[in-house]
């Protein structure tokens, strides 16, 4: 089981710890730094001292990091433009020597998109436009060298694109796809993602959501041993139960519901759940950090979970 520390900056997080995290996240061992893709904080607390934009993150981080590998979980389909979301993703992914891994969806917060003026369409045009999206950016990235893309959908038309810049990854860079679709999510999946997350469900549904991959990818003719399964869960653990529950409260959680909806416990405790999942077909888990100040929790997580999975 890969191990992957997933953040929330737009809780309130500078970029500066957001570096301190990754940089310790490389230095543990774990196997990815994360971040969602979001403008607005959610739930209570003052999201100071505001959000941070997910690739300019990343591409700092590129040059700061040099194994660990980088990624969203999810980037908003909303947000950008898909050909030069490619863009900037084959850039910052040469700007890390080939460590970026591309989770993208629909977008699905209303609020930050009228925080930042950002059109919310309906949800069937917003999974019509995530659809052509990624259509469009595995597309450009995978058109051989020398050979133009076009694309003519419903939303996005490109003519003979020179494709460029390829990314360092060939013959694309790795995307994530997720979601509790029973019949489109997987269907996507099969056809143009390399991992399917299943992000805070318990095993039960989980290793149902990876079945309906499984089949989408038997119906589109791929193998589906080629796609990577993984789950995130919010993760609180702790040495003793005075620890545990420190950390829960520092987060605004009850450690009742973090231990039924989550990953919280004793380092043992945590070991057991992530092998549930990894009996439900997933072999990669997001560690979805809330309280980014504390690092000690990533060494806990390092020294006594990591090892064990």
């Amino acid at each position: 089981m890969r191990l992957r520390i997933f953040t929330e900056p737009q809780q309130g997080a500078s970029y500066g710890t957001l570096r301190r995290v990754a940089k310790a996240a490389e230095d543990l061992g774990f196997d990815a730094f994360f971040r969602s893709d979001h403008y607005l904080k959610m739930g209570s607390g003052s999201g100071e001292p505001g959000p941070t934009d997910a690739w300019a993150t990343l591409a700092a981080l590129a040059v700061e990091t040099s194994t660990i590998r980088l990624g969203t979980l999810v980037t908003a389909a909303t947000f950008r433009l898909p050909g030069p979301l490619a863009i900037t993703v084959a850039q910052v992914d040469e700007m890390s020597g080939g460590r970026v891994e591309f989770g993208l969806g629909t977008g699905w917060y209303d609020g930050e998109h009228r925080a930042y003026g950002i059109p919310f369409p309906p949800l069937k045009e917003r999974f019509d436009r995530f659809e052509e999206q990624l259509a469009i950016i595995t597309g450009l990235w995978s058109t051989p060298a020398g050979q133009t893309f076009s694309y003519d959908g419903g939303y996005y038309s490109l003519t003979d694109s020179p494709a460029l810049p390829k990314p360092v990854q060939q013959p694309k860079i790795p995307v994530i796809i997720g979601g509790g679709g029973a019949r489109r999510t997987p269907a996507l999946a099969a056809r143009y993602a390399d991992e399917f997350n299943a992000a805070f469900r318990p095993a039960t549904d989980a290793a149902a959501a990876f079945e309906r991959v499984r089949g989408a990818c038997a119906a589109e003719g791929r193998d589906p041993a080629s796609m990577i399964f993984s789950t995130a869960q919010v993760v609180c653990c702790g040495k003793d139960e005075a620890e545990l529950a420190r950390r829960a409260a520092a987060i605004g959680r009850e450690l009742s519901d973090l231990r039924e909806n989550g990953l919280a416990g004793s380092p043992a405790e945590i070991v057991d759940k992530i092998g549930a999942y990894a009996e439900a077909g997933a072999t990669t888990a997001y560690l979805q950090i809330l309280d980014l100040a504390d690092l000690d929790h990533l060494d806990l997580l390092a020294s006594q979970v990591l090892p064990q999975v």
